[in-house]
């Protein structure tokens, strides 16, 4: 089994790609026009939210906490810097590029922590949210791709 001292910056960076989501598509949310995708990132900037809880609390199981602190002190993570620039623009094929840029950034962090050897319970974690993130990144794609057929 992976030392604590892997364990627990593998699972903070994922909690920090996880907020990275939550904030971008929250941001998202509150600045595009079209609805589809303003109820889109709202539901996924809230699985990203439940997401961070579930893995605060594998931490807190560990007798470990994660700090609230986030990558996001200021500025957002650069996967998704460019989205404000995009949401201006109003160009739907835009905002989607940049969000699966973004989902791009958590789905490698996600493959890298399951590359590691993770305790059976938070691999379990671990794996039904790579699922989830590798979903939503596979459906923003789709959506930019129908927009720049349109």
């Amino acid at each position: 089994m992976e030392s604590n001292t892997e364990l627990f910056p593998t699972i903070h960076h994922l909690i920090e790609r996880c907020k990275d989501g939550a904030k971008g598509y929250a941001t998202a949310a509150e600045d595009v026009e079209d609805q589809d995708l303003k109820d889109l990132f709202r539901k996924y900037a809230v699985q990203r939210d439940s997401m961070i809880t579930e893995l605060q609390d594998q931490l807190h199981k560990l007798g470990k906490t994660d700090s609230e602190s986030s990558s996001i002190e200021g500025a957002v993570h650069r996967a998704w810097i460019d989205l404000k620039s995009a949401l201006t623009s109003r160009d739907r094929k835009r905002v989607l590029e940049e969000c699966e840029r973004g989902e791009d950034y958590a789905v490698k962090a996600y493959e890298e922590a399951l590359a590691t050897e993770l305790p059976a319970q938070i691999k379990q974690v671990v794996q039904q949210q790579y699922h989830d993130v590798k979903n939503a990144h596979d459906h923003i794609r789709s959506l930019r791709d129908a927009a720049r057929n349109a």
